[in-house]
């Protein structure tokens, strides 16, 4: 809130003793940790041994301030008690972790085998070279707790170990230690095979997961996205994920392919630039299934800048965190509409709104006063339809596409083609608050029962119709915020 806001004076001794009291939190922060990492006693511990400190609520409160001044108290309360469970810790999924801890996350539970290696350090988040050898849960461990060494505030649990789909040998690996599920699964697992036992495992189980698809090869930014499995259609990973959970789900439904609230997934769009290091002769000679630290697993090395898996596994951080701070945001699948695209759904459009508006004003004609000035007959409701003028333009075309519903009909929740612009209450202007998007079938039965009745909506059953209603609300309240 602006401090003028009330055309209240700002108070220059609230101001100072503001900046003071935040320069002596700072300050006893720096000594204590300054003191703390310089204590030999603690130096001279092994990595698992090192000494736990306390810090105060005014301390942490002060590191999450930011972050407490985006989602606001009540989104933060959310944060702060949330469990989440992160499989993998390599390139992308250090990333996402250490994000997660740092924006307040109460609970981590670290899952991975490996340890870290030479080649680690150009995309791991956290590792450095003294930490080579040692495992990547133990290694992001220890630099959590230097970000927040109180377990009151941020426990992590670091599980040395491989996550394999099978209970017996998992134990209790993915049992959560609260009487409530895990408010997120972080999925950053390279193998196929092992990413789709872990998302069907959260499907039935009602658990929300995000999972990233393949980094590597890769150095495109820009063609990052966040979407549902079904929509990912660029990334040869998301392709065999896809194939892969429809063979374990068989005849059951398979719609949480369609659901990010179910199942979303962080991919690139970019073709893969760099293909996988050729095998070695020795390789060659003594058959690649002699090679490996694990069976299943990807002997071929795969090339990576570090830089893509340190944006995928941010993304998947953001998601989490916004999601669970009640502060939401709807991602933008997939390329954007070009502008041929936009100019024929708006000519389509901007036609159909006109026939329609002949076919009422004949209709009504002798409702219509002939001294009836522009203007209020451009606000003019007959026969319960708004006859106005179209209240879009060609730029909003693509926002409404890809932004509000992210280039899928309306109604079916399918991708398709071609895709057409409705006005879905026609008692109201034709904004973006009140314009759906139709697959043929779908833009048929509607334009049918309004013809019959004057609307459509009642060409979906109640459920979708108060999907869609509800979708068509809260953008209001998003354009009004």
């Amino acid at each position: 809130m602006n401090a003028r806001s009330n055309d209240r004076p700002i108070s220059v001794a609230s101001n100072i003793t503001s900046f003071f009291l935040g320069a002596v939190v700072t300050a006893i922060a720096s000594h204590y940790y300054n003191n703390a990492s310089s204590s030999k006693k603690n130096k001279n511990r092994p990595y698992h041994e090192k000494q736990k400190h306390f810090i105060t609520e005014e301390i942490r409160t002060e590191q999450l301030s930011r972050n407490t001044l985006y989602f606001g108290e009540n989104g933060m309360e959310y944060i702060t008690q949330a469990s989440v469970l992160v499989v993998g810790l390599g390139g992308v999924g250090s990333h996402a972790c250490h994000m997660l801890a740092r924006g307040g996350i109460r609970y981590l539970r670290l899952v991975d085998f490996d340890q870290v290696t030479l080649s680690s350090l150009n995309r791991h988040a956290t590792a450095t070279l003294d930490e080579v050898g040692i495992p990547k849960v133990i290694a992001m461990k220890l630099f959590l707790e230097k970000v927040c060494p109180d377990p009151n505030f941020l426990q992590i649990d670091a599980r040395v170990q491989m996550y394999t789909g099978d209970p017996l040998k998992d134990g209790d690996l993915m049992v959560s230690p609260f009487e409530k599920p895990w408010d997120f699964v972080v999925d950053a697992i390279d193998d196929v095979t092992t990413k789709a036992l872990l998302i069907e495992h959260c499907i039935r189980r009602g658990i929300r997961v995000i999972s990233c698809m393949g980094a590597g090869g890769k150095s495109d930014i820009t063609r990052v996205h966040i979407s549902d499995l079904r929509y990912a259609s660029h990334d040869p990973l998301a392709t065999k994920m896809r194939l892969s959970l429809k063979r374990i789900f068989k005849n059951e439904n398979d719609r949480f392919l369609d659901d990010m609230d179910k199942l979303a997934v962080v991919y690139s769009s970019e073709k893969v630039v760099a293909k996988l290091a050729a095998l070695t002769e020795e390789q060659l000679i003594q058959g690649i299934n002699n090679f490996g630290a694990m069976d299943n697993m990807r002997i071929r090395v795969i090339p990576v800048l570090g830089t893509m898996p340190a944006i995928m596994g941010q993304s998947l951080a953001a998601f989490v965190l916004c999601h669970l701070g009640k502060k939401p945001f709807t991602p933008l699948m997939g390329e954007r509409v070009g502008r041929t695209v936009r100019h024929r759904l708006f000519q389509h459009f901007k036609n159909r709104e006109s026939a329609m508006r002949r076919n009422i004003e004949s209709k009504f004609s002798s409702q219509i006063s002939e001294k009836m000035n522009e203007d209020r007959q451009d606000s003019l409701i007959l026969g319960g339809t708004w006859i106005g003028p179209v209240q879009i333009d060609a730029d909003d075309v693509e926002y409404i596409l890809s932004e509000v519903w992210r280039n899928r009909c309306a109604v079916t929740g399918d991708l398709s083609s071609p895709l057409e612009l409705v006005r879905w209450d026609h008692s109201q202007p034709s904004d973006c608050q009140n314009v759906v998007v139709l697959a043929p079938k779908a833009r048929q039965e509607f334009d049918e029962l309004f013809d019959q009745t004057g609307d459509g909506r009642n060409s979906v059953n109640s459920d979708i119709r108060s999907r869609i209603d509800f979708r068509l609300r809260s953008l209001r309240i998003e354009l009004r915020s």
